[in-house]
Protein backbone atom coordinates (compact mmCIF):
# COMPACT_ATOMS: atom_id res chain seq x y z
CA UNK A 1 0.00 0.00 0.00
CA UNK A 2 2.58 2.50 0.73
CA UNK A 3 4.59 1.94 -2.22
CA UNK A 4 1.38 2.55 -4.37
CA UNK A 5 0.46 5.59 -2.23
CA UNK A 6 4.16 6.68 -2.92
CA UNK A 7 3.61 6.35 -6.99
CA UNK A 8 0.58 8.82 -6.54
CA UNK A 9 2.62 11.69 -5.33
CA UNK A 10 5.25 11.26 -7.29
CA UNK A 11 2.72 11.14 -10.24
CA UNK A 12 0.96 13.98 -9.08
CA UNK A 13 4.33 15.55 -8.49
CA UNK A 14 6.03 15.05 -11.38
CA UNK A 15 3.29 17.13 -13.18
CA UNK A 16 5.08 20.34 -11.89
CA UNK A 17 8.57 19.19 -12.10
CA UNK A 18 9.01 18.28 -8.74
CA UNK A 19 11.26 15.16 -7.75
CA UNK A 20 11.12 12.83 -4.67
CA UNK A 21 14.67 13.12 -2.92
CA UNK A 22 16.00 15.08 -5.89
CA UNK A 23 18.63 17.25 -6.16
CA UNK A 24 16.67 20.41 -7.33
CA UNK A 25 16.04 23.14 -4.38
CA UNK A 26 12.34 22.81 -5.05
CA UNK A 27 12.48 18.92 -4.78
CA UNK A 28 10.99 17.37 -2.04
CA UNK A 29 12.85 15.55 0.74
CA UNK A 30 11.39 13.00 2.27
CA UNK A 31 12.38 12.00 5.82
CA UNK A 32 9.35 9.86 6.63
CA UNK A 33 7.50 7.57 3.99
CA UNK A 34 4.49 7.93 5.84
CA UNK A 35 4.19 10.86 3.92
CA UNK A 36 2.57 9.53 1.22
CA UNK A 37 -0.82 8.16 3.09
CA UNK A 38 -0.58 11.32 5.35
CA UNK A 39 -1.33 13.48 2.33
CA UNK A 40 -3.52 11.31 0.38
CA UNK A 41 -5.96 11.47 3.30
CA UNK A 42 -5.59 14.62 4.69
CA UNK A 43 -4.82 17.37 1.86
CA UNK A 44 -3.01 20.59 2.78
CA UNK A 45 -3.57 20.27 6.16
CA UNK A 46 -1.66 17.26 6.61
CA UNK A 47 1.33 18.54 4.02
CA UNK A 48 1.38 21.27 6.62
CA UNK A 49 1.25 19.36 10.16
CA UNK A 50 3.92 16.67 8.66
CA UNK A 51 6.31 19.63 7.48
CA UNK A 52 6.15 21.15 11.00
CA UNK A 53 7.00 17.86 12.39
CA UNK A 54 10.05 17.31 9.99
CA UNK A 55 8.84 14.36 7.51
CA UNK A 56 9.87 16.39 4.92
CA UNK A 57 11.81 19.40 3.90
CA UNK A 58 12.46 21.24 0.28
CA UNK A 59 15.74 23.51 -0.09
CA UNK A 60 13.86 26.19 -1.77
CA UNK A 61 10.13 25.90 0.18
CA UNK A 62 8.86 29.32 -1.91
CA UNK A 63 9.98 27.58 -5.55
CA UNK A 64 8.46 24.29 -4.32
CA UNK A 65 5.01 26.13 -3.33
CA UNK A 66 5.61 27.80 -6.91
CA UNK A 67 5.80 24.52 -9.00
CA UNK A 68 2.68 23.27 -7.21
CA UNK A 69 0.39 26.01 -7.25
CA UNK A 70 1.52 27.09 -11.15
CA UNK A 71 0.33 23.78 -12.20
CA UNK A 72 -2.76 23.72 -10.02
CA UNK A 73 -1.90 20.16 -7.75
CA UNK A 74 -3.51 21.74 -4.63
CA UNK A 75 -6.43 21.61 -6.34
CA UNK A 76 -6.39 17.99 -6.50
CA UNK A 77 -7.18 18.00 -2.64
CA UNK A 78 -9.96 20.17 -2.65
CA UNK A 79 -12.14 17.05 -2.11
CA UNK A 80 -10.24 16.26 1.73
CA UNK A 81 -12.45 15.53 4.63
CA UNK A 82 -10.92 19.04 5.98
CA UNK A 83 -11.71 21.56 3.14
CA UNK A 84 -15.20 19.89 3.12
CA UNK A 85 -15.63 20.17 6.82
CA UNK A 86 -14.21 23.52 7.04
CA UNK A 87 -16.67 24.50 4.25
CA UNK A 88 -19.57 23.12 5.75
CA UNK A 89 -19.01 24.68 9.14
CA UNK A 90 -18.75 28.33 7.45
CA UNK A 91 -21.70 27.88 5.50
CA UNK A 92 -23.91 26.18 8.62
CA UNK A 93 -22.21 28.92 11.15
CA UNK A 94 -20.82 32.81 11.67
CA UNK A 95 -17.46 32.00 12.56
CA UNK A 96 -16.53 35.31 13.36
CA UNK A 97 -19.18 37.13 15.36
CA UNK A 98 -18.41 39.84 17.88
CA UNK A 99 -17.29 37.00 20.42
CA UNK A 100 -15.18 34.85 17.95
CA UNK A 101 -13.61 38.01 16.22
CA UNK A 102 -11.01 38.00 19.39
CA UNK A 103 -9.64 34.60 18.63
CA UNK A 104 -7.52 36.20 15.85
CA UNK A 105 -6.27 38.16 17.92
CA UNK A 106 -5.18 35.86 20.97
CA UNK A 107 -3.86 33.18 18.64
CA UNK A 108 -1.94 35.12 16.02
CA UNK A 109 -1.42 38.94 16.77
CA UNK A 110 0.06 37.88 20.43
CA UNK A 111 1.85 35.56 19.67
CA UNK A 112 4.59 38.32 20.71
CA UNK A 113 6.40 41.72 19.91
CA UNK A 114 9.65 39.59 19.84
CA UNK A 115 8.56 37.59 16.93
CA UNK A 116 6.96 40.76 15.03
CA UNK A 117 9.73 43.48 16.01
CA UNK A 118 12.19 41.64 14.38
CA UNK A 119 10.15 40.42 11.42
CA UNK A 120 8.84 43.39 9.95
CA UNK A 121 10.01 46.57 9.35
CA UNK A 122 10.95 49.15 11.69
CA UNK A 123 6.90 50.93 11.95
CA UNK A 124 6.18 47.19 12.63
CA UNK A 125 3.92 47.20 9.25
CA UNK A 126 2.15 43.77 8.93
CA UNK A 127 0.66 44.31 5.74
CA UNK A 128 2.13 44.27 2.15
CA UNK A 129 4.63 47.32 1.15
CA UNK A 130 4.34 49.27 -2.11
CA UNK A 131 7.88 48.68 -3.57
CA UNK A 132 8.05 51.00 -6.31
CA UNK A 133 11.40 53.08 -6.33
CA UNK A 134 12.81 51.11 -3.20
CA UNK A 135 14.71 48.37 -2.86
CA UNK A 136 14.08 48.78 1.14
CA UNK A 137 10.99 46.93 3.19
CA UNK A 138 11.15 50.05 5.53
CA UNK A 139 11.14 52.52 2.53
CA UNK A 140 8.23 50.18 0.95
CA UNK A 141 6.43 50.30 4.03
CA UNK A 142 6.37 54.18 4.24
CA UNK A 143 5.80 54.16 0.79
CA UNK A 144 2.81 52.56 1.33
CA UNK A 145 1.29 54.51 4.45
CA UNK A 146 2.12 57.98 2.23
CA UNK A 147 -0.14 56.12 -1.02
CA UNK A 148 -2.68 55.59 1.90
CA UNK A 149 -2.81 59.07 3.07
CA UNK A 150 -2.46 60.56 -0.04
CA UNK A 151 -5.61 58.32 -1.59
CA UNK A 152 -7.60 59.62 1.89
CA UNK A 153 -6.90 63.32 0.76
CA UNK A 154 -5.75 63.94 4.51
CA UNK A 155 -5.69 67.16 6.12
CA UNK A 156 -4.72 68.73 9.29
CA UNK A 157 -7.42 68.20 12.09
CA UNK A 158 -9.11 65.82 10.11
CA UNK A 159 -10.88 62.52 12.19
CA UNK A 160 -8.89 59.32 10.79
CA UNK A 161 -10.17 56.15 11.89
CA UNK A 162 -8.06 52.84 11.38
CA UNK A 163 -10.35 49.72 11.58
CA UNK A 164 -7.51 46.96 12.99
CA UNK A 165 -4.85 49.70 13.59
CA UNK A 166 -2.46 47.08 14.03
CA UNK A 167 0.85 48.27 16.49
CA UNK A 168 -0.60 51.72 15.07
CA UNK A 169 1.81 52.42 12.42
CA UNK A 170 -0.79 53.66 10.31
CA UNK A 171 -1.89 56.41 12.70
CA UNK A 172 1.31 57.23 13.79
CA UNK A 173 2.25 58.18 10.71
CA UNK A 174 -0.89 59.97 9.84
CA UNK A 175 -0.89 62.20 12.98
CA UNK A 176 3.00 63.18 12.42
CA UNK A 177 3.09 63.49 8.88
CA UNK A 178 -0.32 65.15 7.85
CA UNK A 179 -1.42 66.55 10.93
CA UNK A 180 -5.12 64.26 11.66
CA UNK A 181 -6.40 63.05 14.82
CA UNK A 182 -6.48 59.69 14.86
CA UNK A 183 -8.79 56.59 16.29
CA UNK A 184 -7.35 52.87 16.23
CA UNK A 185 -9.54 49.86 17.20
CA UNK A 186 -8.10 46.24 17.13
CA UNK A 187 -9.03 42.71 19.14
CA UNK A 188 -5.37 42.20 19.78
CA UNK A 189 -4.09 43.04 23.24
CA UNK A 190 -0.76 43.17 22.37
CA UNK A 191 -1.34 45.25 19.35
CA UNK A 192 -3.43 47.79 21.59
CA UNK A 193 -0.62 48.11 24.29
CA UNK A 194 2.09 48.65 22.09
CA UNK A 195 0.33 51.25 19.82
CA UNK A 196 -1.09 53.43 23.01
CA UNK A 197 2.95 53.33 24.11
CA UNK A 198 4.01 54.21 20.64
CA UNK A 199 1.45 56.42 20.13
CA UNK A 200 2.10 58.56 23.46
CA UNK A 201 2.17 62.43 22.92
CA UNK A 202 0.19 62.11 19.06
CA UNK A 203 -3.66 63.02 19.16
CA UNK A 204 -4.60 59.10 18.68
CA UNK A 205 -7.05 56.91 20.65
CA UNK A 206 -6.45 53.14 20.60
CA UNK A 207 -9.63 50.68 21.55
CA UNK A 208 -9.98 47.06 22.17
CA UNK A 209 -13.06 46.41 20.09
CA UNK A 210 -14.96 44.66 17.55
CA UNK A 211 -15.54 46.93 14.35
CA UNK A 212 -19.48 46.68 15.09
CA UNK A 213 -19.68 48.18 17.98
CA UNK A 214 -18.46 51.46 15.94
CA UNK A 215 -20.93 54.80 16.30
CA UNK A 216 -19.13 58.17 16.30
CA UNK A 217 -18.16 60.57 13.32
CA UNK A 218 -15.19 60.12 11.01
CA UNK A 219 -13.42 62.38 8.08
CA UNK A 220 -11.65 59.51 6.79
CA UNK A 221 -11.58 55.62 7.46
CA UNK A 222 -8.83 53.21 6.71
CA UNK A 223 -8.92 49.17 6.75
CA UNK A 224 -5.43 47.64 6.14
CA UNK A 225 -5.19 43.81 6.29
CA UNK A 226 -8.21 43.74 8.41
CA UNK A 227 -10.90 42.68 5.71
CA UNK A 228 -9.56 39.36 5.58
CA UNK A 229 -11.22 38.70 9.15
CA UNK A 230 -14.67 39.78 8.13
CA UNK A 231 -15.85 36.84 6.84
CA UNK A 232 -18.66 36.42 3.88
CA UNK A 233 -21.82 36.21 6.67
CA UNK A 234 -20.40 40.15 7.87
CA UNK A 235 -18.64 42.05 4.91
CA UNK A 236 -22.63 43.87 4.94
CA UNK A 237 -22.12 44.59 8.90
CA UNK A 238 -18.36 45.55 8.01
CA UNK A 239 -19.71 48.26 5.44
CA UNK A 240 -22.85 49.23 7.05
CA UNK A 241 -20.50 49.98 9.86
CA UNK A 242 -17.59 52.36 7.87
CA UNK A 243 -21.25 54.26 6.55
CA UNK A 244 -22.56 54.65 10.18
CA UNK A 245 -19.09 56.27 10.87
CA UNK A 246 -18.13 58.14 8.00
CA UNK A 247 -19.00 62.14 7.38
CA UNK A 248 -20.93 63.69 4.14
CA UNK A 249 -18.08 64.05 2.22
CA UNK A 250 -15.89 61.21 3.25
CA UNK A 251 -13.42 58.93 2.21
CA UNK A 252 -13.17 54.99 2.99
CA UNK A 253 -10.07 53.13 2.16
CA UNK A 254 -10.04 49.18 2.08
CA UNK A 255 -6.75 47.58 1.66
CA UNK A 256 -6.86 43.80 1.64
CA UNK A 257 -5.61 40.58 0.36
CA UNK A 258 -8.27 39.00 -1.98
CA UNK A 259 -9.45 36.14 -3.85
CA UNK A 260 -9.52 35.76 -7.30
CA UNK A 261 -13.40 33.52 -6.42
CA UNK A 262 -15.89 34.27 -4.16
CA UNK A 263 -15.20 31.51 -0.89
CA UNK A 264 -16.74 31.16 2.25
CA UNK A 265 -13.41 29.31 4.12
CA UNK A 266 -9.52 29.17 4.15
CA UNK A 267 -7.06 26.72 3.82
CA UNK A 268 -8.14 24.16 6.41
CA UNK A 269 -3.66 24.34 7.10
CA UNK A 270 -4.12 28.46 7.43
CA UNK A 271 -6.90 28.16 9.61
CA UNK A 272 -5.78 25.74 12.59
CA UNK A 273 -2.52 27.39 12.89
CA UNK A 274 -1.95 30.57 11.74
CA UNK A 275 -5.44 33.03 10.76
CA UNK A 276 -8.41 31.28 13.22
CA UNK A 277 -11.70 31.96 11.51
CA UNK A 278 -10.46 34.04 8.50
CA UNK A 279 -10.93 34.30 4.58
CA UNK A 280 -10.04 35.96 1.81
CA UNK A 281 -12.99 38.22 -0.10
CA UNK A 282 -13.65 38.67 -3.84
CA UNK A 283 -14.13 41.62 -5.79
CA UNK A 284 -17.25 40.39 -6.07
CA UNK A 285 -18.25 40.08 -2.02
CA UNK A 286 -17.07 43.44 -0.99
CA UNK A 287 -18.44 45.31 -3.97
CA UNK A 288 -21.77 43.23 -3.63
CA UNK A 289 -22.00 44.32 0.22
CA UNK A 290 -20.75 47.91 -0.45
CA UNK A 291 -23.29 48.78 -2.92
CA UNK A 292 -25.92 50.03 -0.21
CA UNK A 293 -22.99 52.34 1.33
CA UNK A 294 -20.32 53.56 -0.76
CA UNK A 295 -19.20 54.40 -4.54
CA UNK A 296 -16.52 53.03 -5.64
CA UNK A 297 -13.89 55.40 -6.68
CA UNK A 298 -10.61 53.49 -7.38
CA UNK A 299 -9.18 50.20 -7.18
CA UNK A 300 -5.00 49.52 -7.30
CA UNK A 301 -4.17 45.87 -7.64
CA UNK A 302 -0.22 45.41 -6.38
CA UNK A 303 -0.20 41.97 -5.36
CA UNK A 304 3.18 40.60 -6.38
CA UNK A 305 4.71 43.12 -4.46
CA UNK A 306 3.31 41.05 -1.46
CA UNK A 307 5.87 38.55 -2.30
CA UNK A 308 8.73 40.68 -2.59
CA UNK A 309 7.22 41.29 1.30
CA UNK A 310 7.31 38.08 2.28
CA UNK A 311 10.61 37.15 1.29
CA UNK A 312 11.73 40.18 3.26
CA UNK A 313 10.06 39.25 6.48
CA UNK A 314 11.54 35.56 6.08
CA UNK A 315 14.71 36.85 5.64
CA UNK A 316 14.24 39.02 8.36
CA UNK A 317 12.91 36.31 10.56
CA UNK A 318 15.57 33.57 9.57
CA UNK A 319 18.22 35.97 10.37
CA UNK A 320 17.00 36.67 13.81
CA UNK A 321 16.43 33.18 14.54
CA UNK A 322 19.17 32.52 17.38
CA UNK A 323 17.40 35.25 19.15
CA UNK A 324 13.98 34.44 18.56
CA UNK A 325 14.59 30.78 19.76
CA UNK A 326 14.55 31.30 23.39
CA UNK A 327 10.91 31.88 23.33
CA UNK A 328 10.02 29.75 20.39
CA UNK A 329 11.09 26.08 19.47
CA UNK A 330 11.89 24.19 16.35
CA UNK A 331 8.57 22.90 15.19
CA UNK A 332 7.11 26.43 15.23
CA UNK A 333 10.27 27.81 13.06
CA UNK A 334 8.87 25.77 10.33
CA UNK A 335 5.32 27.01 10.88
CA UNK A 336 6.28 30.07 10.33
CA UNK A 337 8.41 29.79 7.29
CA UNK A 338 5.75 27.12 5.95
CA UNK A 339 3.23 30.14 6.13
CA UNK A 340 5.70 32.80 5.00
CA UNK A 341 6.83 30.78 1.76
CA UNK A 342 3.33 29.43 0.38
CA UNK A 343 2.22 32.66 0.93
CA UNK A 344 5.33 34.26 -0.66
CA UNK A 345 4.43 31.18 -3.45
CA UNK A 346 0.63 32.64 -3.69
CA UNK A 347 0.59 35.85 -4.98
CA UNK A 348 4.11 34.97 -7.03
CA UNK A 349 1.61 32.90 -8.82
CA UNK A 350 -1.23 35.35 -8.80
CA UNK A 351 -3.51 32.88 -7.25
CA UNK A 352 -4.31 35.58 -4.54
CA UNK A 353 -3.96 39.36 -5.19
CA UNK A 354 -3.64 42.52 -2.93
CA UNK A 355 -6.20 45.41 -3.43
CA UNK A 356 -6.52 48.47 -2.85
CA UNK A 357 -10.24 49.93 -2.90
CA UNK A 358 -11.50 53.85 -2.25
CA UNK A 359 -14.72 54.39 -1.34
CA UNK A 360 -16.46 57.46 -1.13
CA UNK A 361 -19.93 58.44 0.75
CA UNK A 362 -22.21 58.63 -1.69
CA UNK A 363 -23.18 61.97 -1.14
CA UNK A 364 -19.47 63.39 -1.73
CA UNK A 365 -19.24 65.87 -5.06
CA UNK A 366 -16.11 66.60 -5.12
CA UNK A 367 -14.28 64.40 -7.89
CA UNK A 368 -11.62 61.76 -6.41
CA UNK A 369 -7.86 62.15 -8.64
CA UNK A 370 -6.07 58.90 -8.93
CA UNK A 371 -3.15 58.55 -6.84
CA UNK A 372 -0.27 56.20 -7.60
Amino acid sequence: MAKKEKNVIEGYLSEAGIRINGRNPWDLQVHDDRLYGRILAGGSLAAGESYMEGWWDAAKLDKFFEKVLETKLNERFYRSFPVIWLGLKNKMFNAQTVKRSYKVGREHYDRGIELFSRMLDKRLIYSCGYWKNTETLDQAQENKLDLICRKLELKPGMRLLDIGCGWGGLLKYAAENYGVKGTGITVSKDQANYSRESCKGLPITINLMDYRKLNEPFDRIASVGMTEHVGAKNYKAFMKAASRCLKDDGLFLVHTIGSNCSVTHTDPWIEKYIFPNSMLPSLAQLTDAAEPFFRMEDLHSFGPYYDRTLMAWDQNFRNTWDELQEKYDEPFYRMWRYYLMSSAASFRTRQIQLWQILFANPSRKTMVETIR
